[in-house]
This record gives C-alpha cells, structure tokens and sequence, in this order.
C-alpha cells in the first residue's frame, strides 16, 4: 500500500461520500458527523489492511526460514582451546 495513493484515495471517497450525504439529508452538522465516522472507518480498515500485510509477511519470512533450516546441513559446536569451532556431520568417514 503506497500511502499517499492510500490518502488522496480516502480524501476522494471522504469527498463523494459527504456530497451524497448532503443531497441526501439537507443537513451541513448530520453531513459533517456522518463523514467524520465514515473517515474513522476507513482509518480502522486501513489499519486492519496494514496488519494483514505484516502478519501475511512474517509467515512467509518464517516458511522461508524452515525451509532454509531444513535444507542446511546439521552443524556440530565443538571447542577447540577454548575458542568454538564448527564442523559439519558425516554420514560416512571422510577420506580423503
């Protein structure tokens, strides 16, 4: 969601949605009230839209991280003199 697009876009739908109400009611103060809960509904689903889009991003960072761990070699910690070293399993002996 790019947000200035997201912002002219709910200013426009705040505009039409307030002219209609005002051809409907005749009334400036229900136009006026009417458009200031349509403006915080449209900050709620906005909000809500946001939400999704990290929620569905996280999922697929964390599937690629399982697929990434379960693709990785398992790798050993082993100390040598005090500093860690890392060695990778053999299924087999090494020759070489």
């Amino acid at each position: 969601m790019y947000a200035p697009r997201v912002f002219i876009s709910m200013l426009g739908t705040l505009v039409v949605f307030a002219v209609a109400t005002y051809f409907l009611t005749n009334s400036f103060w229900t136009t006026l009230i009417e458009t200031a809960i349509c403006a915080v509904l449209l900050q709620i689903g906005y909000f809500i839209g946001v939400l999704y889009l990290v929620w569905k991003e996280r999922k697929a960072r964390e599937a690629l991280l399982n697929e990434a761990k379960a693709a990785a070699p398992i790798v050993e910690e082993k100390s040598v003199g005090g500093l860690p070293a890392t060695s990778l399993k053999r299924s087999e002996p090494f020759n070489p």
